[in-house]
């Protein structure tokens, strides 16, 4: 028997990136997805791919700024499959800047989408999944939550906030017997990470390629990862295996938190 069968899961930003991964990896262990993305045709397009693969899926959208976009996704998980048992929210952006060179509205912006959206998204679907014997929240945060590269302060605040926000719903909802947790992942090859190294490459003269190969030089593996790596890791913690766990924040990050950045010779 597969860990999810017979489970219903649906996952906020699972079009693309490590919300394509989180789709992928929790069909393949038997459960129904309702796959949410900003365009209709991108989550079909991952549905369709699940379907063609044995799975059942369907495809929904919205704005997750908007909090009709998650009630509308949850009614709709609900009519098509009649339960729901887990909720993934892997939708994000990224912004650069210092607090000084950050503007308001792209402030706004981040907190909107990587702390709102996530908000509005639990506060939909949580009293479907209370009802459920073994329901599960999954968020995808960030290392960039615990530590900071420079010039990200936005997105480190928004990653920040939703591990904690992941600590005070743990608590609250263990007295509905929901677990909540978040996965914090390292630099991750999705079409977010390409677009900086993209920046990054026409900054410095060097292919994209070069640039990825180089940040996963921070890693203790040596490389960056990718969106499946991720997506098992919220498949664990989305399922029955991980019972015992709540209000945890695992990083998935090729062993980067636990590298110091570079030789500093005998430690005294």
């Amino acid at each position: 028997m597969k860990d999810h069968d017979g489970r219903t899961c649906l996952v906020i930003g699972g079009s693309s990136g490590i919300g394509r991964g989180a789709c992928q990896a929790l069909a393949a262990a038997g459960a129904r997805v309702a796959v949410h993305g900003l365009d209709l045709d991108d989550a079909a397009q991952v549905a369709a791919s699940i379907e063609e693969s044995g799975g059942r899926a369907i495809a929904v959208a919205g704005d997750v700024r908007d909090p009709e976009t998650s009630l509308q996704a949850v009614d709709t998980t609900l009519a098509t499959f009649g339960s729901l048992d887990s909720l993934v929210v892997s939708s994000g952006i990224q912004r650069y800047g210092d607090v000084v060179e950050t503007a308001v509205e792209e402030w706004d912006e981040v907190f909107d989408v990587n702390v709102r959206g996530a908000y509005l998204a639990a506060r939909a679907a949580l009293p479907a999944i209370r009802s459920t014997d073994s329901g599960t929240v999954v968020f995808v945060a960030s290392v960039q939550g615990s530590a900071s590269q420079p010039r990200v302060a936005a997105y480190s605040a928004s990653k920040g906030a939703l591990i904690a926000l992941v600590r005070s719903m743990a608590v609250d909802e263990a007295l509905h017997g929901v677990r909540v947790n978040s996965v914090s992942p390292g630099s991750i090859d999705t079409p977010m990470l390409r677009s900086s190294a993209e920046q990054a490459s026409r900054a410095g003269g060097r292919h994209v390629e070069e640039v990825l190969a180089h940040w996963g030089t921070a890693h203790a593996l040596g490389r960056v990862g990718d969106d499946a790596e991720v997506g098992e890791a919220i498949a664990f913690l989305a399922g029955p295996r991980s019972g015992f766990i709540t209000g945890v924040d695992l990083r998935v990050d090729g062993g980067m938190m636990a590298r110091l950045p570079a030789p500093i010779g005998e430690l005294r």
